[in-house]
């Protein structure tokens, strides 16, 4: 009896084991997440003041909107360190065309354009010229922050057109539009990620790039591509953050937007080398350092230790990947 019994109770661990490594492998974003708010609701009761909640979805809409982008790309097997500076060129030569057109939708149009334009040469420098996305990105983000710089003067630029201001200030209901346009961009990245095709060839390219190319994925247009969308991505922020304070500034605007747009990714579960991960997991990423954030704020935690705190949930995230 005793070895019947033995017996069976291997046979039910590994079962019982193998559920939980898959629900934490699955779900470990959303785990954490509801940990995190959790312990800060018990931390500080003002955290769940509904302004505070409010508060914390306007202040990571704009990064988030980077971070879905930015999650395309490390899907794809790259990176792109050019998204903070590519915000502020796109914000200054947009609010330049705004004050000399007068019209907000030549303004939009022109962030737009300048983002997908940055966006599009870096594809072609990945694709078509076979450098590391990594020395492609950061040479383009010295290049548009020292354009950004010469326009504007070393200064900042400020929009002349009454009527801009109410894009990134105005709200439907209690939420911002900019938390609004956040969550419209979040399912739009989802569905293109998940229910087309270009989606299921970027999860390909990333996980086995010769793989997918004797697969006749054409491998140059869908970086190309890739790259493409989170410029366009950064546009949209680029909007929005210059019509939030109704200027831009080509010194400090976008500084440091691409390390916490890949901190929300790997915290989301997105892997480093592509090929896994989804825009459901970025979005719980990002939320999880907007509670962060906020509560090293509330609790008065100096700024300059912020950084650090990021850092370190960087590095747990990566270690945990690692061990799956």
């Amino acid at each position: 009896m005793a070895n019947i019994d033995t017996k069976e109770y291997s046979t039910e661990s590994p079962s019982v084991k193998s559920r939980l490594t898959w629900l934490w492998s699955e779900y470990s974003v959303i785990i954490a997440f509801v940990i995190i708010y959790i312990g800060a609701s018990a931390m500080n009761p003002r955290f769940l003041d509904i302004n505070n909640q409010l508060n914390i979805l306007m202040q990571v809409s704009i990064i988030g909107i980077i971070a879905l982008g930015m999650t395309v790309v490390m899907l794809s097997g790259g990176i792109d360190l050019s998204v903070g500076s590519v915000l502020a060129l796109a914000g200054v030569i947009s609010v330049l065309a705004l004050n000399a057109s007068g019209s907000i939708l030549v303004g939009v149009f022109t962030a737009l354009l300048v983002g997908s334009f940055a966006g599009f040469l870096n594809g072609l420098m990945v694709a078509k010229g076979r450098i590391a996305s990594f020395i492609a990105t950061l040479g383009m983000m010295a290049g548009a922050r020292s354009i950004a710089l010469y326009i504007a003067e070393g200064g900042s630029v400020s929009g002349e057109v009454s009527g801009f201001t109410a894009i990134a200030n105005n709200n439907l209901w209690i939420f911002d539009f900019p938390v609004i346009i956040f969550f419209v961009m979040a399912v739009l990245i989802y569905v293109l990620m998940h229910k087309t095709r270009f989606g299921r060839y970027v999860y390909a390219l990333g996980s086995n790039e010769k793989a997918a190319m004797l697969s006749a994925i054409r491998v140059d247009r869908i970086k190309i591509g890739v790259y493409t969308l989170i410029g366009t991505l950064v546009g949209i922020a680029a909007v929005i953050e210059t019509s939030r304070l109704n200027s831009i500034s080509s010194s400090s605007s976008g500084s440091q937007y691409e390390l916490d747009a890949i901190a929300a990714v790997i915290i989301g579960g997105t892997r480093m080398t592509g090929g896994r991960g989804k825009i459901i997991g970025t979005i719980f990423g990002i939320l999880i350092l907007g509670i962060l954030n906020n509560m090293m704020n509330l609790m008065n935690v100096s700024p300059h230790l912020q950084g650090f705190v990021k850092g370190l949930i960087i590095i747990i995230a990566v270690v945990f990947q690692k061990r799956e």
